[in-house]
């Protein structure tokens, strides 16, 4: 059971001067399921090497168990310092692809021909599409046959609440919520913060950081390993 984990390497919140990146929880949480599932992991991200971290998500509180397991793991640490280029990825040496959330994915992965490709391949083989939080909005501009791959699907994302209350309705490019509605996704959501996952056929998405193991679990359980 081969999982494909792609990463942002976008670093710069808007115009604001400060930085973004991955979430380190959505990151860790699945990791650490997946690798105690058995499942072989390869990180991936557009340019390679280190992908930047939200520095939010290192503050004191948001660390969780799988952060802090991340933080004495050394062989973890190493594989996120060395991730391989997008470009160099091929489709067919996996079974899953996963894209953990942080607000990066929304300047890079959301328009990367890369990532859209690999997408279209992953679900055009029949193989599971997951991702979490902010990252839902890669989605977005992937098309197959023409149509927008989340039309008619169930789906969740960060919600426009979750955004506004983080005070970067303003800065990002896009809000989640609004892009997979406009696409034709029938999104939906719970309360804010709240666990929440939707799974429509090979696509599992999650609203929020509290929902990354649900849709680990989730993803697991369409591989046949829970």
């Amino acid at each position: 059971m081969n999982i494909l984990i792609v990463l942002t390497s976008h670093d710069k919140l808007g115009d604001t001067g400060k930085k973004t990146g991955f979430w380190l929880e959505e990151f860790t949480a699945p990791y650490y399921q997946f690798l105690d599932a058995g499942a072989e992991t390869v990180l991936a991200s557009p340019q390679g090497g280190q992908p930047p971290l939200d520095p939010k998500s290192d503050e004191p509180d948001a660390q969780t168990a799988s952060t802090e397991r991340f933080r004495q793991d050394k062989d973890a640490q190493a594989a996120l310092a060395h991730t391989r280029k997008l470009a160099e990825i091929d489709a067919n040496e996996f079974d899953a692809i996963f894209y953990p959330g942080g607000h990066g994915p929304l300047w890079d992965l959301a328009q990367d021909p890369h990532s859209i490709a690999l997408i279209q391949a992953f679900w055009q083989a029949g193989k599971p599409v997951a991702a979490v939080c902010h990252a839902p909005g890669v989605l977005c501009q992937v098309e197959i046959d023409d149509i927008p791959l989340v039309k008619d699907k169930h789906v969740t994302g960060f919600s426009n609440s979750e955004e506004e209350a983080v005070q970067l309705t303003d800065i990002v490019p896009f809000l989640v919520e609004d892009e997979l509605k406009k696409n034709g996704g029938e999104y939906s959501k719970a309360a804010d913060w709240r666990p929440y996952v939707m799974v429509d056929g090979k696509l599992i998405t999650g609203q929020n950081p509290a929902s990354s193991s649900a849709v680990a679990q989730a993803l697991l359980k369409m591989l046949g390993s829970v």
